[in-house]
């Protein structure tokens, strides 16, 4: 089946400030961004590579008109998270939407893997999404507002070989997700994710298997992988105010069915 091409914006998140955490690059990060602002939001990008960042910012503005803030921050340091929500605030004067897109695979087989290996997905994808997360509520719970989307994946719910670390730490992204909408919506503050199946672009490309990616694309109904806008798209429903009523959810963003 052939990918549908983006469609328009229709202003769903216009007057919004966003920041959205590893959006160099051309994966779901960037494609969240580019729709964000799209949609109305004055976007804040963040990545660890701050030549990518600073590309991406180009990028952005050369889409949109308007150059973002680009802030370079490692999700593994409390002191980056505190300097990238500070330098948010500051530069809109407010927060409404958080993205949490940081995130880190890999592949080892569970009996070969090390703790080094272990940890540092783990610390990427799950602690750095608790780190951002409290920044953010943090942030929101005093004003009363705020949306929080994390990235988990459709690992956190199936088994596959290999990603024993990456799959716990999505998984646990999602127990993150539905705890802290518990204690956030009496606040006024939503927590909701999404769990995409694959998404193709070129870095992932580049750096997976290719007949694993391919086997993994053929098994989805669409008997295709996703494009990262079309993840994107259901990121924006989450943060609109279409989702006014959706907290602690995760939904997939997937073809194929366990």
């Amino acid at each position: 089946m052939t990918a549908p091409r983006p469609h328009p914006g229709h202003q769903l998140l216009a007057g919004r400030t966003a920041l959205v955490t590893a959006a160099a690059g051309t994966g779901i990060g960037f494609a969240t961004a580019l729709r964000l602002a799209e949609e109305g939001a004055l976007v804040a990008l963040s990545d660890r590579h701050e030549r990518r960042l600073a590309e991406a910012a180009e990028r952005l503005a050369a889409a949109t008109g308007t150059k973002p803030p680009a802030i370079v921050c490692d999700v593994t340091s409390q002191t980056d998270v505190d300097r990238m929500f500070a330098t948010a605030v500051d530069r809109f004067g407010g927060l409404d939407l958080l993205v949490n897109n940081a995130g880190l695979g890999g592949t080892a087989e569970l009996a070969e893997m090390t703790d080094e290996q272990w940890s540092t997905v783990l610390d990427v994808s799950l602690t750095g999404t608790f780190r951002c997360t409290r920044a953010a509520l943090r942030h929101m719970l005093p004003r009363g507002s705020g949306c929080i989307v994390n990235n988990a994946s459709v690992l956190g719910w199936r088994a596959q070989r290999g990603q024993a670390h990456y799959a716990a730490a999505k998984a646990g992204v999602m127990a993150l997700t539905r705890c802290a909408a518990v204690e956030a919506g009496p606040r006024g503050v939503r927590v909701n994710a999404v769990a995409p199946s694959i998404a193709m672009h070129p870095h992932l490309a580049r750096t997976s298997d290719g007949a694993l990616l391919e086997r993994l694309a053929a098994e989805e109904a669409f008997g295709r992988a996703a494009e990262p806008w079309e993840v994107a798209d259901v990121i924006v429903f989450l943060a609109s105010d279409y989702s006014s009523y959706m907290t602690g959810e995760v939904v997939s963003v997937s073809s194929r069915h366990p």
